[in-house]
């Protein structure tokens, strides 16, 4: 495994406990998305005089339980902080969040992640995992710097996000990015967020050089942007280290259409937040009753779940560790698996093509159209001989982005396998006749009967039974060397 030695890399993860169907604090809807701007507030989101938090009690219950899957000490008292600052995505110039010092708790501390990168182990430190409050969405004309003006929507305001801040474990844009694809399927297995939903997991990453002072980029929205954010920025830093130039403390903006990172502010130290005790609200008490019951209702995690495909469905571990890298991977896995008990065939199917259209289209799992049912009847076509091998690997697309059932586009393409001896014989005696050569060829060289094979699959479009073809070909040569 290849690591920059001289890169450190801490991450601060913030994921939005989308299952909840209230803000942490009051009772609007948490389904903003699509929803008229400014339309899912009340007082207390906005901070209105005279309004008064109450926390939601099943995101507690949440938090708890991601502090479990990730291996984390649960306190046994929690306590919300106000951290100060005046920006206009929290109306209220403040934020309530956790704080782990002068007193404050957050909901877990100490754990760790544990990932493969290029087959080998590592295990990523987990710092602390604490609740807060989600800010407003900003929306700007064009590149943020060059806005004439910032559009606020608070239906975001208030929504239930947690924080979960690593060690400055992570060497390379690589492992930020493995990093971050293992703790969303740990939290979607958890039942607790869907990463599908868009800016439903956002991170900050921190990223200092040797030499250098570290640097944070704020609010990156994906894993590819995550690897692609921290690799220009080691570039940028390096190049600055290389002209002798000093790399300061500073937040900056990573821009995913120009692919740069640029500065926002000065960093701010931790004592311009003037953090205090939030006073409208009483330290959170975390019992060990209410730990072993959010444990008792823990399911089962993705590296037990790959331990239970390599042990239930005989599969290999890399297989079983990309299946459950997505949980809707997983899910689709064991589902098809149902219909088509072939578990090495079906993992071959969505480790490949299926993930080959995904890539293509830049298509998250959770967005695809396919059906379990659907990639089942594709490969009991192929085992029943009505459909080769390369006519699945055609339709594949079809069924992935439209949901279309395979045998519906058999029938609507005409794209059945030909198994018409009668047929092909007399599509085999037009392609002699007009490619001499190809046949006098063939009589001499063995592999020259591939090009025979490849026009009557040109004529055929691919629908011809290619050992039935080659059966055909090498039946009609051997008449040919005993008439001659």
């Amino acid at each position: 495994m290849q690591q920059q030695q001289d890169v450190v890399i801490g991450l601060e993860v913030h994921v939005q406990l989308t299952s909840l169907k209230t803000k942490l604090f009051c009772s609007c809807p948490s389904d903003y998305r699509g929803k008229p701007p400014n339309t899912h507030t009340c007082p207390v989101c906005l901070g209105l005089p005279g309004s008064l938090p109450v926390v939601n009690k099943k995101a507690i219950e949440f938090a708890v339980m991601a502090a479990l899957a990730l291996n984390c000490q649960v306190s046994e008292r929690a306590v919300f902080f106000r951290k100060n600052y005046f920006y206009v995505d929290m109306s209220k110039n403040f934020q309530i969040s956790m704080y782990d010092r002068a007193g404050g708790t957050p909901i877990g501390r100490g754990g760790y992640v544990d990932i493969d990168v290029d087959g080998t182990r590592k295990r990523v430190r987990i710092s602390r995992i604490q609740l807060e409050e989600d800010p407003a969405r900003l929306v700007h004309l064009g590149p943020i710097e060059l806005s004439p003006y910032t559009l606020v929507d608070y239906n975001r305001a208030g929504i239930a996000l947690l924080e979960i801040v690593t060690e400055p474990d992570l060497s390379s844009p690589k492992e930020a990015r493995i990093f971050l694809q293992k703790l969303r399927s740990i939290l979607e297995h958890c039942g607790i967020f869907d990463g599908s939903l868009e800016g439903s997991m956002r991170c900050d990453a921190n990223i200092s050089l040797a030499g250098g002072a570290r640097v944070e980029i704020k609010n990156i929205t994906s894993f590819k942007e995550v690897e692609r954010a921290l690799s220009f920025e080691i570039a940028r830093q390096r190049e600055l280290l290389k002209r002798g130039q000093q790399v300061r403390r500073e937040t900056r903006h990573w821009d995913e259409d120009r692919r740069m990172t640029f500065t926002l502010r000065v960093k701010e130290e931790e004592h311009d937040y003037r953090y205090f005790p939030e006073p409208d609200l009483v330290p959170i008490v975390i019992t060990e009753d209410f730990i072993e019951r959010v444990r008792s209702m823990m399911p089962e995690l993705p590296d037990h779940r790959a331990e239970r495909f390599m042990r239930e469905y005989g599969l290999p571990e890399y297989d079983a560790r990309v299946l459950t890298s997505e949980k809707a991977l997983a899910d689709f896995f064991e589902a098809c698996v149902k219909l088509y008990p072939s578990p090495k065939k079906v993992s071959n199917w969505l480790m490949t093509d299926t993930m080959r259209v995904l890539n293509e289209y830049n298509l998250d799992w959770s967005s695809i159209k396919m059906e379990p049912e659907h990639l089942a009847e594709l490969l009991k076509l192929m085992d029943d001989g009505v459909i080769s091998i390369k006519i699945a690997k055609l339709l594949i697309f079809d069924v992935v982005l439209k949901g279309i059932p395979p045998s519906k586009l058999v029938e609507e393409k005409g794209m059945k396998r030909i198994v018409d001896e009668n047929y092909l014989s007399q599509l085999i005696e037009k392609i002699f006749r007009e490619f001499p050569k190809a046949v006098q060829d063939a009589l001499k060289d063995e592999k020259a009967v591939h090009f025979l094979v490849g026009q009557v699959m040109r004529h055929t479009k691919g629908r011809a039974d290619p050992a039935l073809t080659n059966e055909l070909i090498r039946r009609k040569l051997n008449e040919l060397q005993r008439s001659s």
